[in-house]
């Protein structure tokens, strides 16, 4: 048991392990400089960038007008039932739109 005493102080007193802690602490400045890298970008380039993105959207969104229903074509492709769906009325999917999902004999509400 003395000798296994003796070998850890050897080891601790030794180059390699002061050179292991020199090393840890340069580790931890690097973290602790990186981190603060990382959060200056944050503030800098990335909540910037989602603001500009957001303004983007925002304007662009405001062009444009939804509002309108599309045409109906009564493409025979399209809107097939083979059977009918279980819930309501059958002729509408779970999801129903009436502004934007037609039926097969077109959008509910109009004559045309």
């Amino acid at each position: 048991m003395a000798a296994f005493g003796r070998f850890s102080q050897m080891l601790r007193r030794s180059s390699l392990t002061r050179t292991r802690r020199q090393l840890s602490a340069f580790v931890d400045s690097h973290e602790a400089d990186s981190a603060k890298t990382w959060k200056i970008l944050t503030f800098v380039v990335a909540l910037p960038g989602v603001g500009v993105c957001m303004l983007n959207m925002f304007l662009k969104g405001s062009e444009h007008s939804h509002d309108a229903q599309p045409d109906f074509v009564p493409y025979s492709h399209l809107r097939i039932r083979t059977k009918r769906f279980p819930w309501g009325d059958g002729n509408k999917s779970l999801f129903h739109n009436p502004h934007v999902n037609a039926l097969p004999s077109g959008y509910e509400g109009h004559d045309d």
